[in-house]
């Protein structure tokens, strides 16, 4: 998140919150969380562990499988702030980040599924990045919603 300018927010079990454009504003925050979700989409797919032999004997992990990851994005206004009276932390509410939640939730293992709005706010600032349309789903809590995916590459 560092590497782009975003902050992580929180980890919620196996998910990962992260914003761009907060605590200071960023005018191309768009495309910040475009490169960091395409970056760990790509670390993710190129992942290899391997365990050290001083473990032991490791044929468990044969039964793993893979790790696969869905990534959602949306752009819009939230509201953050400090939690706790005792043990602080900060989070994020608002509609924005419920409809990126919902583009991770209702998304494809291995793919990038953005909102609407990110797709026409990615492409008015920077038009290298690779959209295609899923055409418009029905988004729990939001109605139908036009999205798209994120590709894996730039146009050149």
């Amino acid at each position: 998140m560092g590497k782009y300018g975003l902050e992580k927010i929180k980890t919620i079990g196996d998910a990962y919150m992260a914003v761009a454009s907060a605590p200071v504003h960023q005018p191309d925050h768009a495309e910040r969380a475009a490169r960091a979700a395409i970056e760990i989409l790509e670390v993710m797919n190129n992942l290899s562990i391997v365990m050290p032999a001083e473990l032991g004997e490791t044929k468990w992990t044969e039964s793993i499988g893979n790790i696969e990851v869905r990534l959602g994005l949306h752009c819009g206004e939230a509201i953050g702030g400090v939690i706790g009276d005792k043990k602080f932390s900060f989070d994020l509410w608002g509609d924005a980040v419920n409809t990126a939640s919902r583009m991770e939730s209702h998304g494809e293992a291995g793919k990038i599924h953005v909102s609407e709005e990110f797709a026409m706010h990615l492409q008015n600032r920077d038009d290298s990045f690779v959209l295609s349309k899923r055409g418009e789903m029905e988004i729990k809590g939001k109605g139908k919603m036009r999205t798209f995916y994120l590709e894996n590459g730039s146009k050149t």
